[in-house]
């Protein structure tokens, strides 16, 4: 009795072709995009927080638990976003927002990556209703790491600028 039940619970015990009760309701859970994000992420790593081409979005939502790091990484000359990744701790929903969201935003502009909406990632992905706090996470991560960047950016310049002037006083 309990082969049975094992073989059941594992999708072997219906016979050839019918899968358990147990794989069908999971592979009506998500969409198949999510699952591919989620067992294929895109884009998993990090770079160096400290480099003045990296941005850093780190966000979370405290009601489920998910944090989401994404940064990207900025070619100073054309402004492009040249590379982008991601670390997740969360639900499969969270790790396919990300996932996808790398890689939207690599080879766009600042300025453009920051319309992509949390509903175009959620509507990509198939996401139900309970999980579009995962593609809103996402697009935070987005902005956050735009904002991170140019906050570099302006500091950079600041002290660039400080530089000059103080050279120029001394001539």
């Amino acid at each position: 009795m309990m082969r049975i039940g094992g073989k059941r619970l594992l999708g072997l015990g219906f016979g050839r072709g019918t899968p358990s009760p147990a794989v069908t309701v999971a592979r009506r859970g998500y969409h198949e995009r999510v699952v591919d994000h989620y067992n294929n992420p895109r884009n998993v790593g990090s770079f160096d927080k400290n480099d003045p081409s990296v941005g850093t979005g780190l966000v979370g939502a405290p009601a489920c638990g998910d944090v989401m790091k994404l940064q990207i990484k900025v070619d100073d000359e054309s402004g492009k976003i040249v590379d982008a990744c991601f670390k997740t701790f969360g639900c499969g929903s969270a790790i396919a927002s990300s996932s996808v969201a790398t890689e939207w935003v690599k080879g766009k502009q600042m300025e453009e990556v920051l319309t992509i909406k949390n509903t175009e990632i959620a509507k990509h992905l198939s996401l139900p209703p309970v999980k579009l706090h995962c593609s809103m996470l996402a697009e935070d991560a987005i902005k956050a790491a735009v904002k991170d960047y140019e906050a570099k950016k302006a500091k950079m310049t600041g002290k660039e600028e400080a530089v000059s002037s103080g050279k120029a006083a001394e001539a």
